[in-house]
């Protein structure tokens, strides 16, 4: 008993790395796109910002796929609940990243009506990024479940008050994400912009991030004797300060790297208020699914980390390498 809990504790941490991974990596080219309108005032800066996340982007939902393919195998209780229960609103999220997808290509090659596709593009980024925070509050709240680990509310039941801080929360975090990436790939005028929208994304996040610890505290005040939730006050709101710094000294990389610590300190918040739980229930706590009661074998468990060994390395090297690759400042004449 005591082997199999080590192998459903380590594939907890395991695909909670794979989420902060994507959020991190998909976040900046989810900002992008959601901030789009604000920061490219031009045809030509627009197409600069698309061109800047356009050899990456796809190589980044690599890590959503491969973390809600770890979830499926490793705890498939908790992943047939989270997608029948939030069925509709998963839908929604598949459907804004299909048209983003599709956005981009027609942006570039259908002129004609690049217009129209650059709005669709930033719209399926913007409801993605909240619906992603709000499914995430959703899970770490509490939704109603039964006795057979079925979602028994309705799609509604999902915007409560906590789930839309979460989301709302997410949201800021990713547009400043979005900015702070703008900043470390782009020149001149809309560098200059990039840089006053981080300013200002900045402070939107201390705000949001006070509120989102605030919320955690009164919601599931046990919180407040947990060592980690401590230091993921002090990792969000240290980074936040120091990108403001980075900023007032024009550092191109430095935000970027530092907005995503300050992201990683809104997870490590998630991880210490949720661990051992995968989704929690509203109505009735014996009710919620873990990581004990809806994991997969031991054998299963086992094979999976042997090849999860093998094969998160060559996707961290592969990720390392993509970005090497196409470092630097991106051209309008640059196309991808």
């Amino acid at each position: 008993m005591e082997n199999i809990q080590n192998f459903q504790i380590l594939w907890f941490f395991l695909i909670l790395i794979l989420f902060i991974g994507y959020s991190l990596l998909d976040g900046f080219d989810l900002g992008i796109g959601a901030l789009l309108p604000f920061l490219g005032k031009t045809k030509e800066e627009k197409d600069i910002l698309i061109n800047s996340i356009g050899p990456v982007w796809d190589g980044n939902e690599v890590w959503l796929i491969t973390g809600g393919g770890a979830l499926f195998a490793a705890f498939p209780h908790a992943y047939a609940t989270a997608f029948s229960g939030f069925y509709l609103a998963m839908m929604l999220v598949l459907f804004a990243l299909i048209f983003r997808a599709v956005s981009i290509e027609f942006h570039a090659y259908y002129k004609a009506g690049s217009g129209i596709w650059e709005k669709v593009f930033t719209l399926g980024s913007g409801l993605a990024t909240l619906l992603f925070g709000i499914a995430l509050g959703n899970v770490v709240y509490g939704v109603p479940l039964d006795n057979k680990m079925e979602f028994t509310g309705n799609f509604f039941t999902l915007f409560g008050p906590v789930p839309l801080i979460f989301g709302i929360t997410g949201f800021a975090a990713i547009l400043l994400q979005g900015a702070t990436y703008a900043v470390m790939k782009t020149e001149g005028e809309l560098r200059e912009r990039a840089f006053y929208a981080v300013k200002i994304l900045t402070w939107v996040n201390f705000v949001t991030a006070i509120v989102y610890f605030i919320t955690i505290a009164f919601t599931f005040q046990d919180i407040l004797y947990h060592w980690l939730f401590y230091v993921a006050i002090l990792c969000t709101l240290l980074w936040l300060t120091e990108i403001l710094f980075s900023i007032k000294k024009k550092h191109d990389s430095a935000p970027f790297w530092e907005s995503s610590f300050a992201f990683i300190g809104l997870w490590l918040a998630v991880a210490a208020v949720h661990f051992p739980n995968l989704i929690k229930a509203s109505n009735d706590q014996s009710l919620n699914i873990t990581i004990y009661n809806s994991s997969t074998g031991l054998k299963t468990l086992q094979l999976m980390s042997v090849i999860a060994i093998i094969g998160m390395p060559v996707v961290v090297a592969y990720t390392i390498f993509v970005y090497r690759i196409f470092k630097g400042k991106v051209k309008t004449s640059d196309h991808y």
